[in-house]
C-alpha cells in the first residue's frame, strides 16, 4: 500500500484561482497544486476579457494584456460604440498570465504537479485523504489538513465529498485565435442577436498581434452548438461586415463556466471553494479571471492566518467579503442572464439601442455585473426620459 504524501494545503486546480491561493499562502506551509492539464495555461479555456484598472490593482505586468480603447455592441439591426477613458478594457495573454502566477506560486514554495488529475477525497486521520491520477497513469495519495476546490465547473472536490455538485446550467464557448502580422486594433466587439442567441459573440484584439473570435451559448437553454454558430460567423460576408481580414488560424480554444445563481457558502469546515468552483464569474458576460486572482489571494492570506492562529474568523471574512461583492449584484445579473437567454432578435436590437444611451461608467457597470442602486435608478430614468421624448 502506497504512503500518502502529507501537506498542509492541497489545491485541486491550477488555474488562476488555485495558483493565486498557492502564491499567497505563507511560505512555510507545504502546499501542493494538482493540475490536470499537461501545461499551465494550455489549453486556453477563456477569452480573457477584463479591465485595465483591475490588472493594475493586481500588479499584472502590462505586457500580459492588450489595452482596448473602444467597445462596440452589435446586433442584427443596431450598433453602439463606446470610447473608453476611465474604464479601459483589456484582453489577456491567458497562457502568459497563468504561467506568471505559477512562477510566483512556485517561488513561494508550492509544488505544482501538471498532468495530475484530482480524483477523490475522504475525511480521514484528522484531515483529508485524496487520490489523484498522475501523468504516467499511476494513482497517488495525499493527506492534507485543508482542501481547496479550484476545479472550476467540475466542482470536483465538493462533489467527491458530497458537499456540492456540478452546475446544471453552464455557458459553453468556442474561440479561434488568428495571427495578425500587421497588428491589431484597439476596438473590441460584442455580438448579440441571431449570430449568438442565448449567449454572445466577441471579436477581441489580443496580445502578441493576435485576434480572438468566439461565441458562447447557455446550455441547456439552447441545444445549438457553438461550433455551428462559429461556422455562420466565419463566412466571408460576415467577416467583411466587421472589416476583418484574418491571418493564419493558430489555435482553437474552448471552455465551460457555471451559469447559475450565486451560492453564498464557500467554507465547508476545512474545505473551501474559490474561482469558478465558487461561481465568481460574472453572470452577464462570464468574466472571472480578475475575481479568481483577487479572491484566490484573499483566500491564501485568510487560510494562512487561520492556520497560524487557530481562529476561523479569517475564513469567514473571506466568505463574507465574497458575499458582499457578489451576492446582490449577481442576483440582478443572473436575472438579466435568464431574461437575455430568451431574447428575440428584436429584443436584442432594443437592448443595444439602450446600451447606446448609457455613459461609459454605466456601460462598464452593466458588463461587470455591478448593479448599485444609484446606477439602476439613473439608468431607469434615462430610459423613461427617452420614451417620453419619442
Amino acid at each position: 500500500m502506497s504512503t500518502a504524501q502529507k501537506c498542509d494545503v492541497l489545491i485541486a486546480g491550477g488555474g488562476p484561482a488555485g495558483l493565486s491561493v498557492a502564491e499567497s499562502l505563507p511560505e512555510h506551509l507545504s502546499k501542493v497544486v494538482l493540475h490536470q492539464d499537461r501545461e499551465i495555461g494550455m489549453p486556453v479555456r477563456t477569452s480573457g476579457g477584463t479591465w485595465v484598472r483591475d490588472m493594475e490593482q493586481l500588479d499584472v505586468p502590462p505586457h500580459l494584456y492588450h489595452v482596448i480603447n473602444e467597445i462596440e455592441f452589435r446586433s442584427d439591426n443596431a450598433q453602439s460604440l463606446h470610447r473608453l477613458s476611465d474604464w479601459k478594457m483589456a484582453v489577456l495573454d491567458i497562457t502568459g498570465l497563468y504561467k506568471w502566477i505559477a512562477a510566483r506560486a512556485a517561488s513561494n514554495g508550492a509544488e505544482i504537479l501538471t498532468g495530475t488529475k484530482f480524483l477523490t477525497a475522504e475525511e480521514r486521520d484528522g484531515g483529508y485523504r485524496c487520490t489523484a491520477r498522475a501523468r504516467d497513469g499511476s494513482t497517488r495519495e495525499y493527506q492534507a489538513r485543508y482542501l481547496i476546490d479550484a476545479t472550476g465547473t467540475q466542482s470536483a472536490v465538493l462533489s467527491s465529498l458530497g458537499l456540492g455538485r456540478k452546475p446544471e446550467r453552464v455557458g459553453v464557448g468556442i474561440e479561434y485565435d488568428y495571427a495578425m502580422p500587421g497588428g491589431v486594433s484597439d476596438r473590441a466587439v460584442l455580438i448579440v442577436g441571431s449570430q449568438a442567441l442565448t449567449g454572445y459573440g466577441w471579436i477581441f484584439p489580443a496580445p502578441n498581434n493576435t485576434l480572438r473570435i468566439g461565441v458562447g451559448v447557455i446550455q441547456p437553454d439552447t441545444d445549438v452548438s457553438p461550433r455551428d454558430l462559429m461556422a455562420k460567423l466565419m463566412t466571408p460576408e460576415v467577416l467583411e461586415s466587421y472589416g476583418l481580414e484574418l491571418g493564419e488560424r493558430i489555435k482553437v480554444n474552448a471552455g465551460v463556466i457555471p451559469s447559475v445563481a450565486y451560492g453564498k457558502q464557500l467554507v465547508y469546515g476545512n474545505v473551501i471553494r474559490t474561482g469558478d468552483a465558487a461561481n465568481f464569474a460574472t453572470p452577464t458576460v462570464g468574466e472571472g479571471i480578475r475575481q479568481a486572482v483577487e479572491f484566490g489571494r484573499m483566500l491564501g492570506g485568510a487560510l494562512g492566518e487561520t492556520m497560524a492562529t487557530g481562529q476561523r474568523r479569517p475564513l469567514k471574512m473571506y466568505e463574507k467579503s465574497a458575499r458582499s461583492r457578489f451576492a446582490r449584484d449577481y442576483h440582478f445579473g443572473f436575472m438579466t442572464n435568464r431574461r437575455m437567454a430568451k431574447y428575440t432578435i428584436a429584443d436584442w436590437d432594443k437592448s443595444v439601442r439602450r446600451v447606446a444611451r448609457l455613459s461609459e461608467a454605466e456601460m462598464a457597470a452593466l458588463v461587470r455585473s455591478e448593479f448599485a442602486p444609484q446606477m439602476l435608478m439613473r439608468t431607469a430614468a434615462k430610459q423613461v426620459w427617452h420614451k417620453l421624448r419619442r
